[in-house]
């Protein structure tokens, strides 16, 4: 039986292994592709913790499969999975070059549509501050419920819908490709299911923790060059567009004809 003091190793562990996976090539090109065209740090930071929340729900649902009713996934399946990410790379830099991700966010970026014709002025009464929110153009409706008091769910609130999808589904599909792995190596590390699910768990808010850290470093300069450089970080964004387009060509070459995906004797080892 496995004693206290070395659970609690195996889960720090695992909460550090997470935040190293974070730092894997594929998903380090993929958020900044997403993250590329974003001003703001907790935006950043935001496009991350979602990619990790959908990561972590395919590694704990798909893990927790292969641990508890001990599945062994075919390599052809297996080798699909990692295929996906190759050509969501290629996506995400086509969308990312033909500035479609740029009209999609600002379609469904709340309030960007009314942004130069909604504005607020604060007012100072004693001690006490607030803010009279109006319009000037008589299409515009305004909804003036309570904001949001913090400021993470100020920034939650005007990210939009898409923004929050979008990495969600990307952080889906990374997962899918490194559950067979993740669950292998527990299995080979903790004989009890139990102490395993857990362990998934933890590397999964590691692997979120990680993400966080990565995109609002990726982040932080763009925010403070945005106004300054326009061009410049236009540039950035295309660049990005490009290596994640290489790398999931690349990516698609090892898969389907290395590892013989698409030949017939296909070959695949959980990493």
């Amino acid at each position: 039986m496995t004693t206290l003091p070395n659970l609690f190793a195996v889960v720090g562990l695992g909460f550090l292994l997470g935040m190293r996976h974070a730092t894997d090539p594929d998903h380090v090109v993929a958020v900044t592709t997403i993250v590329s065209r974003q001003r703001s740090m907790r935006h950043a930071g935001m496009i991350g913790a979602f990619w990790g929340l959908g990561h972590t729900l395919t590694i704990l649902v798909v893990g927790a499969c292969i641990i508890v009713f001990n599945l062994a996934i075919p390599v052809k399946v297996g080798l699909t999975m990692e295929l996906a990410v190759g050509l969501m790379l290629i996506l995400l830099g086509v969308l990312n070059l033909a500035g479609i991700t740029q009209r999609i966010t600002d379609k469904f970026t709340p309030g960007h549509t009314h942004a130069e014709v909604v504005h607020s002025h604060p007012h100072q009464h004693a001690s006490h501050r607030h803010e009279h929110v109006h319009a000037h153009a008589p299409e515009v409706h305004l909804h003036l419920e309570e904001p949001p008091q913090g400021r993470w769910s100020q920034a939650l609130e005007k990210i939009g819908l898409y923004q929050m999808l979008r990495p969600l589904a990307v952080g889906i599909v990374h997962g899918l490709a490194g559950s067979a792995a993740v669950a292998l190596l527990v299995l080979a590390t903790i004989r009890d299911p139990r102490w395993a699910v857990i362990y998934l768990l933890v590397f999964g808010v590691g692997t979120i923790a990680g993400m966080i850290v990565i995109t609002m470093a990726i982040g932080a300069p763009l925010a403070y060059t945005g106004k300054k450089f326009t061009s410049f970080n236009r540039g950035l964004a295309i660049l990005s567009g490009v290596v994640s387009i290489a790398f999931g060509v690349f990516i698609s070459f090892q898969i389907g004809f290395v590892d013989g995906l698409f030949t017939s004797h296909p070959h695949w080892t959980p990493h």
